[in-house]
């Protein structure tokens, strides 16, 4: 499965849904020193400067899946709170995204703060372009990271994709069953991860480099664990 990367940071989603088997084929970052990080370890990955200049009808038809942690800086509860009215409210410009590269899946991201603020309006957007959505608040612990970290995903699949899968397999649509995602908050999916010990080096003592940079970048990005789970439901419906 390919992968369009939005709101990209320092490789978070990428790094999961690799470990989940896909591959990302282009990135979308405006942060100069993600970019910076992205591109040593995704050395020959397009990487997009500002989604504003994106146009995501370059890749429709050669991707499967659009993700992405769109700016939380609107809804999150450490900020004003002021939502739609916002200037870094982005969710707009990632929808726009989404209907030019019509990709069968949709991974989104936000703090909890957006649940209340802008969930059923992200929900109606997707589901006025045929996709099935479900949403889900998943902390950091459930993959016994070391830290709550309450986070808003959600998850689209396309209804016009499920049609077609169903006609090349000879079968009537209404014998289709949706995407199998709510065991996402239980069974196998969560709480299974080995994570190593936690590197010694304090970021925030004098004497790290960049170290702004690093402690902004870390705590904008998304747990790679949490979203390799989801990635490997997604592959595994995919694939069926």
């Amino acid at each position: 499965m390919k992968v369009l990367d939005l709101f990209s940071g320092i490789g978070g989603f990428s790094l999961g849904l690799e470990w989940a088997g896909m591959e990302t084929i282009a990135m979308c970052e405006k942060d100069k020193f993600c970019r910076q990080v992205l591109a040593k370890h995704w050395p020959d990955i397009t990487i997009h400067e500002d989604i504003r200049d994106l146009n995501g009808k370059d890749y429709k038809g050669s991707i499967d899946v659009v993700c992405g942690g769109f700016p939380c800086q609107p809804f999150s509860v450490a900020g004003k709170q002021l939502g739609k009215a916002d200037d870094r409210h982005l969710w707009p410009e990632m929808l726009r995204v989404i209907k030019e590269s019509a990709p069968a899946w949709v991974i989104g991201e936000n703090v909890s703060g957006f649940v209340g603020m802008a969930l059923d309006d992200v929900c109606s957007d997707l589901e006025g372009e045929g996709y099935r959505v479900q949403s889900f608040v998943i902390p950091a612990c459930a993959v016994e990271a070391h830290h709550r970290r309450d986070r808003c995903w959600v998850v689209a699949y396309s209804e016009s994709e499920r049609v077609q899968r169903l006609r090349s397999c000879g079968l009537e649509e209404s014998h289709a069953h949706g995407p199998a995602l709510v065991p996402l908050c239980e069974g196998e999916g969560f709480g299974s991860t080995y994570w190593e010990t936690e590197p010694d080096v304090d970021r925030v003592v004098d004497g790290v480099p960049n170290r702004v940079d690093r402690i902004r970048s870390l705590g904008n990005a998304v747990v790679p664990q949490l979203v390799q789970r989801i990635g490997e439901m997604i592959y595994a419906e995919h694939q069926r």
